[in-house]
């Protein structure tokens, strides 16, 4: 995926959050986002491996795989994790893990939560991930609308305001498996939806490997 990105040519890469948690390689991935990554935020499932929330929160399947996690968890890795947060902002953006409301666990999945993470923030363009599905909502003349979008869709930010999510890479909910990211061009004022193949079948073999729960490994291949 990271290589998709590049070729992007993108001035900077922002991670949202969740880089450990899940998956088999969490001392990988933070290392990869370390080396890659201009702004990175805090998830939940980083703070639940960090022991900063109770694993009893999640559900039991998550919870296995952060215990898991939190004994394989490099110093390294956990150096890079500790001091993140989960809100961050630039001159016209401003991202949030999971919601202004709550930036740590509410889901942004319907208008209510889009409204209200609006009336919250003051910036053209909010960035949310946490519900690992692409999403698109635009707040003009007081009128609220959005949906989830594909990958390939493009969005034209030149009138309005708008909260967008770029999906997620390898926990997918949207029915698409493949790593969802989002490429925001400011000064064209458009936003891409970008998806693209990742070895899945690679990543339920070390899943598994590693004793962790069956159904994350299932899931990968259905994207839900």
């Amino acid at each position: 995926m990271l290589g998709a990105v590049a070729a992007e040519e993108v001035d900077g890469l922002w991670c949202l959050g969740d880089l450990v948690g899940y998956g088999p390689r969490p001392n990988e991935c933070c290392a990869e986002v370390e080396r890659a990554a201009s702004l990175c935020l805090v998830g939940n499932h980083d703070l639940g491996v960090l022991g900063r929330i109770p694993l009893e929160e999640f559900t039991d399947d998550a919870a296995a795989a952060a215990r898991w996690s939190q004994s394989v968890l490099s110093a390294g890795a956990r150096a890079y994790l500790e001091p993140l947060q989960s809100v961050a902002s630039t001159e016209d953006v401003e991202l949030f893990h999971a919601s202004p409301r709550d930036p740590v666990w509410e889901y942004v999945l319907g208008e209510e939560a889009a409204l209200a993470a609006f009336h919250l923030t003051s910036a053209p363009i909010v960035l949310v991930g946490h519900s690992h599905v692409s999403l698109a909502f635009v707040l003009e003349d007081g009128a609220i609308d959005g949906a989830a979008v594909p990958g390939g869709a493009e969005i034209d930010l030149a009138s309005g305001r708008f909260l967008l999510n770029p999906g997620s890479v390898g926990q997918p909910r949207d029915g698409d498996p493949r790593a969802a990211y989002l490429v925001l061009d400011l000064d064209a004022k458009r936003a891409l939806h970008r998806r693209v193949p990742y070895p899945i079948e690679r990543t339920q073999e070390e899943i598994r490997e590693r004793g962790l729960p069956e159904a994350l490994a299932d899931r990968l291949a259905d994207g839900v």
